[in-house]
């Protein structure tokens, strides 16, 4: 199998941390690049578009999270890239959006080889939602943990 790229969505909760690490081991096995996807809930987005969340202080905490990423990707002696985006999981104006297509839109515009899910867990998060309709719909591999 030959991976150049592991997407992993994340919302910086201790699954997607968790995800993120078998995404490492992976992209340390096959020396390819991780690339983080921030996947913001709808009620997240909804709470900072009408002013009730700071943007700035959920951007501090995506920044916290992939220096914590980043800091376990050295730790395991990988050199590969590490890159992030951000999408939101549902949209008013599209209604087809969801979670699910979301990550897997996001996987061709990256170019991922490789989807690791973080599924485990209530399920209320827009990423727990979600891995269910990657697992079945992609095109690339997927680990579900």
């Amino acid at each position: 199998m030959d991976i150049d790229l592991v997407l992993v969505p994340v919302d910086g909760s201790d699954r997607a941390e968790r995800a993120a690490e078998y995404a490492i081991a992976i992209a340390e096995r096959y020396d390819a690049d991780l690339h983080l996807l921030f996947v913001v809930d709808e009620r997240l987005k909804r709470d900072i578009d009408d002013g009730f969340v700071d943007a700035e202080s959920v951007a501090e905490e995506h920044r916290a999270f992939t220096q914590k990423i980043r800091e376990q990707v050295q730790a395991a002696g990988h050199d590969g890239g590490l890159d992030t985006s951000t999408a939101t999981a549902f949209s008013e104006q599209r209604l087809m959006q969801t979670p699910g297509g979301v990550i897997l839109d996001a996987a061709e515009d990256v170019g991922a080889e490789f989807i690791v899910v973080p599924r485990e867990g209530g399920g209320e998060e827009a990423i727990g939602r979600a891995a269910l309709y990657v697992l079945e719909y992609a095109s690339q591999p997927v680990l579900s943990v």
